[in-house]
């Protein structure tokens, strides 16, 4: 499918599909981008805030504190001030001895009483194989983002004394809604760099197929028998250059083949013809020479049958005469080209003047129409339809039950003449040789007849057709414009 597409519409749509292909690859890669900016930005802010948290918490412990520092004593510690931490870094803090049970919580209050889980014993495993002694935990729920940090509490002899959970809480919503605006901006500018590049893609493509399209309507125009003019581009790419003076080259070169053909074609009509007519001729004159021949051997003056053999004689020689007058005078309007005399007449009348010539019964006229006027040569006209109904005749000789009908009728602006028979068909290996000047299938005549009303109609711009089934006959179709 898409090799039959235009070359212009294949470079328009190319284009117009890559800025698709590229716009859309950009605003994914920017969603990513975005996305990973946030993410990152949330663990550094995170960082931070657990940063100066556990600093803190290690000042409270070294230097605060009038308890002792153990594990025991952590929530003694923390009692009070882990609330005022948690406040001034807005995270949830909580504490953990070592075996992961609860020790102390900024998540419990006195109006919300919270149940937390002790520690597990997956992050209390991974907690202490993990060489920098911290995990870090992500999940997202209901909109919201949740990082939690695990680190050991140590005393001020760097002892382990608890585990210290960190969780800081953000509200996605606000970004989701502000990535969202970005994209509705980052659409409407890609929805406008598209439309920019559908018409800058279009003008493209069309400035770019333009001389092709010149070169391709000069050479669907390139015709054999006509001067056919060279293209010249005032600006063009060089692969356009070299594909102009391609079609350049070749236009001189049919020109000079046309010449040779037509020679060629001239010369070999008039020795197609010679041979015809001199083939023609002689028919006759065998005849004739052997009726001089029988009369001067046979001739007696005291023959009292003399003057009635004198006759036969000059009869039969008339008769030969006659024969050549009428191959003379057909080869002559063969070559001689029907002159384009046009007068207004009535076909019908006039078709019914050429089919009242013929004297047999079987033969039909019956118009569609009682009038029919059109500018046509009257002469010409009977012409084509004696020709038609003559050969038709012959078409049905020794028919049980001869049928010809001729119609005539208007279709559109043109006259539509036919004549049909019942008679024996045309063979399909002959019907290619039809209108072919010499041929025939008749036992008689030059073949000519067809081939001569085929001149006379293609004069007049008509054409002339048929159609044929052995053994069951024969429509030949002549359309002719009225005008």
């Amino acid at each position: 499918m898409f090799k039959k597409v235009s070359l212009r519409i294949r470079i328009f749509l190319s284009m117009t599909l890559l800025v698709l292909l590229a716009s859309i690859l950009i605003l994914v890669v920017t969603i990513y981008q975005y996305d990973e900016q946030t993410k990152d930005y949330n663990i550094h802010r995170f960082e931070r805030k657990e940063q100066t948290t556990i600093e803190t918490i290690n000042i409270e412990l070294n230097n605060k504190t009038s308890y002792p520092v153990n594990t025991k004593n952590l929530s003694k510690i923390f009692q009070e001030r882990i609330y005022e931490i948690s406040a001034i870094n807005k995270l949830n803090i909580t504490i953990f001895d070592l075996h992961g049970n609860l020790l102390v919580s900024s998540k419990i209050n006195a109006f919300e009483p919270i149940d937390i889980e002790p520690l597990n014993y997956d992050v209390l495993n991974e907690l202490a194989q993990n060489s920098n002694h911290r995990i870090l935990k992500t999940r997202a729920e209901k909109g919201l983002g949740f990082q939690s940090s695990y680190t050991y509490i140590n005393d001020p002899k760097f002892k382990r004394i608890g585990i210290l959970e960190l969780q800081f809480t953000q509200d996605n919503s606000e970004i989701e809604e502000e990535l969202e605006e970005f994209i509705k901006r980052l659409s409407l500018v890609y929805i406008l760099m598209f439309m920019i590049a559908i018409t800058l893609a279009y003008f493209l493509s069309s400035y770019i197929t333009r001389s092709i399209k010149t070169i391709s309507e000069r050479m669907q125009q390139t015709r054999l028998n006509e001067r056919n003019e060279k293209i010249m581009l005032d600006t063009a790419s060089s692969e356009i250059e070299i594909l102009v003076e391609a079609y350049n080259n070749m236009i001189d070169q049919l020109e000079q083949s046309a010449a040779k053909l037509a020679k060629s074609e001239r010369e070999q009509a008039w020795r197609e013809m010679a041979k015809q007519v001199a083939h023609e001729i002689k028919n006759p004159l065998t005849p004739m020479r052997l009726t001089v021949q029988s009369f001067e051997r046979k001739f007696n003056a005291n023959d009292k049958d003399i003057k009635k053999k004198l006759a036969e004689y000059s009869k039969t020689l008339i008769q030969q005469i006659d024969v050549m007058s009428s191959i003379a005078s057909a080869f002559s309007d063969f070559a001689k080209m029907p002159s384009q005399k046009k007068e207004k007449i009535d076909v019908i009348k006039v078709v019914r003047l050429a089919v009242d010539i013929f004297t047999e019964s079987y033969i039909s006229y019956q118009p569609k129409e009682k009038e029919l006027f059109a500018n046509l040569d009257k002469t010409q006209l009977i012409r084509i339809v004696t020709n038609l109904v003559k050969n038709a005749v012959q078409a049905i000789d020794n028919q049980e039950n001869p049928v010809i009908s001729v119609d005539v009728y208007s279709e559109n602006s043109n006259v539509i003449i036919k004549v049909s028979d019942n008679g024996k068909g045309i063979s399909d290996d002959v019907k290619d040789l039809i209108f072919e000047p010499k041929f025939t299938t008749k036992t008689s005549g030059m073949g000519l007849g067809l081939a001569m009303i085929k001149n006379i109609i293609e004069a007049y711009d008509g054409s002339i057709s048929f159609n044929s089934n052995i053994g069951i006959g024969t429509v030949f179709t002549v359309i002719l414009p009225k005008e």
